[in-house]
């Protein structure tokens, strides 16, 4: 199960960093943009939406290994984005999944055995904050998993069986966000398990093993890029 610590558990920053990766999930089709062009491709600030995303992360270390999961039809696309924009921060690329499960599983299967630790980021994220990476990695070193969660501000009703609603106490939700990061073995522990619908993030893969998912604070900029109020 999840553990909220309060205060959200902040580890002091600034350790010596383990040997970390993060698999960057980018398999939006963007129809939710409603045009053509994945979601994770889309223009901000001057480049696409992916490589901000691929860059917070080297920022924070620029030894991690990056793995950026992209569906096959993708990736030809991919390629010409980066020598369009001269990308050259370092990564390797694996194949989407018919699910998520399925892509991180593959990115998983690409990861140095020496990464003691492990992220999977959403790739239409690109604001979160590099004090939120490191708290998740140097969390996720101590309790095995971690995530980044805010609170919840707006009110909150539960949709009842005969039709209605109730209020619900916000007080006792938090939206999860990415990375999420956990000890290398133990995620790919958990994704020896078959895939269920229930597996809706990798915490909840982690937490049908019964090991227990530590709460971090996150940061409101940390948006997933869904639709075009998101832009």
């Amino acid at each position: 199960m999840a553990v909220l610590k309060e205060p959200l558990l902040t580890p002091p920053l600034g350790g010596e960093l383990l040997p970390s990766a993060v698999i960057i999930v980018a398999g939006g089709k963007g129809l939710r943009m409603g045009g053509d062009i994945p979601k994770q491709f889309l223009i901000v600030h001057g480049k696409p939406i992916l490589m901000h995303t691929i860059q917070r992360f080297y920022d924070f270390d620029p030894t991690m290994q990056i793995i950026v999961v992209l569906p096959k039809d993708q990736q030809d696309y991919w390629d010409g984005l980066c020598r369009e924009y001269g990308f050259k921060v370092p990564f390797i690329v694996a194949d989407g999944g018919k699910e998520r499960f399925h892509s991180v599983k593959n990115g998983l299967a690409k990861v140095k055995a020496e990464a003691a630790l492990v992220g999977v980021h959403d790739g239409v994220r690109p604001y979160v904050a590099i004090d939120v990476i490191r708290r998740c990695y140097e969390a996720a070193a101590i309790h095995g998993a971690a995530i980044p969660v805010t609170d919840v501000f707006e009110t909150l009703r539960h949709l009842t069986p005969n039709g209605g609603s109730q209020t619900v106490p916000r007080s006792e939700y938090r939206l999860v966000q990415t990375p999420q990061v956990f000890q290398t073995d133990l995620l790919r522990k958990a994704y020896e398990q078959d895939f269920t619908s229930a597996f809706t993030d990798d915490a909840s893969v982690v937490e049908a093993l019964g090991h227990t998912i530590v709460l971090v604070e996150g940061n409101r900029e940390n948006i997933k890029i869904t639709t075009k109020a998101d832009l």
